[in-house]
């Protein structure tokens, strides 16, 4: 590599209230007091132990995700971004990202959580229809997710507002009208997701009753031409942004830059000079504090093999509608472009990709069946 992609940092807070009946991330009921100081003295070992890894470079975004991150006290959270970023550079302005639950906000927190370095909130809306909330298994209802939000536009001048579609029972004018009443708030991004049925989750094993396929195709598509013409970017498969507004946190992910995950269950990629690395920590939170207070939670360490780094970048890159400079395959996989040139002229043949003014992006096929044509670059088996 002759340089290495920019850097974040992601911080995964594992517990919730309460474990959603759709969710498959790595989150926890939590049973009694949170275990705040342990479980931030852990992170702060991870993050020591990590830092052979990374010397030298600058974090350009931070997210701490979960699980529910506003379940930690403002004290925790001010003393957890004050010693991660002690040990760690951070560029000037850097992106800081607080997920959040609308069923553990507090008006009095937004202050405290600006005042602790936080300059972006991302808030688990889902729905604002009493209904579907309640199906979903959500802790809040639609009068909390207005709450909510609107605390976020007084107190942050760019939040998100996650939004879900095809929900048990949802027509298209519902998945319209949970967007009007987004919209209302005058939100700076917006992440909107079909509801899927993932394996290990409660509704994997009972599932509910979803709109057919062509039902939810027409919401997404309907959601996604509402947003655009109230002037969201449509950036990413379901990431919609004002001008400017990206998530920067985000878009390092789909431009195949490096993160550094520190918490139970967190994934990282990292580029060292002549291989790239993905790495895993121990999920349950009791393995991960007691592993990363003895100097390693590690749990995965492996490189990718080289034959799997176009498929690896492509499954990232193409979810971004603009595509990505054709120089830049280059650059985040160590790879001769040469390599992949066929193919991407095949494919361009096909009507899945253009290549234009020195950018491959996906067509609108390409886009809606991203699936197919990631296939077209896994690694040959013998």
């Amino acid at each position: 590599m002759k340089a290495p992609p920019p850097l974040t940092l992601y911080v995964h807070v594992p517990w919730c209230v309460r474990k959603c009946p759709y969710c498959d991330f790595n989150s926890h009921e939590l049973r009694g007091d949170l275990p705040e100081t342990r479980y931030i003295e852990a992170l702060v070992a991870d993050l020591e132990a990590s830092l052979p890894w990374v010397w030298g470079r600058q974090v350009q975004a931070v997210f701490l995700g979960g699980g529910t991150p506003s379940l930690l006290s403002e004290r925790g959270l001010e003393d957890c971004l004050t010693a991660l970023r002690a040990r760690l550079p951070w560029a000037p302005g850097a992106e800081v990202t607080l997920e959040a639950n609308p069923g553990t906000l507090e008006s009095g927190r937004f202050e405290a959580y600006r005042q602790a370095g936080v300059n972006r909130l991302s808030i688990g809306i889902q729905s604002f229809h009493e209904g579907h909330l309640k199906a979903l298994g959500r802790i809040h209802d639609g009068a909390a997710a207005h709450r909510a939000a609107d605390m976020a536009a007084r107190h942050f001048d760019n939040f998100n507002l996650d939004l879900m579609y095809g929900l048990p029972g949802q027509t298209l004018g519902q998945a319209l009208e949970d967007m009007a009443q987004a919209l209302t708030h005058q939100p700076t991004h917006l992440s909107t997701y079909q509801l899927t049925l993932e394996p290990n989750t409660a509704f994997y094993r009972a599932p509910p009753v979803l709109p057919g396929h062509d039902q939810t195709a027409d919401m997404g598509d309907a959601v996604a031409l509402h947003l655009q013409e109230q002037g969201f970017g449509h950036y990413e498969t379901s990431a919609f942004a004002r001008p400017g507004r990206q998530c920067v946190h985000n878009l390092n992910y789909w431009t195949f830059g490096d993160y550094l995950g520190i918490g139970a269950g967190a994934h990282g990629k990292l580029t060292l000079q002549d291989r790239i690395l993905r790495l895993a920590r121990h999920k349950h939170p009791e393995t991960y504090m007691r592993t990363a207070l003895q100097g390693n939670a590690l749990q995965v360490s492996q490189e990718v093999p080289s034959g799997d780094l176009p498929f690896e970048f492509m499954m990232n890159a193409l979810r971004l509608r603009q595509g990505f400079p054709v120089d830049l395959f280059e650059q985040r996989t160590g790879l001769p472009l040469a390599g992949i040139l066929p193919s991407l002229a095949a494919l361009e043949e096909e009507g899945w990709l253009r290549q234009e003014g020195g950018w491959v992006r996906p067509t609108e096929r390409g886009q809606r069946f991203l699936n197919e044509l990631l296939q077209h670059f896994l690694p040959e088996t013998s």
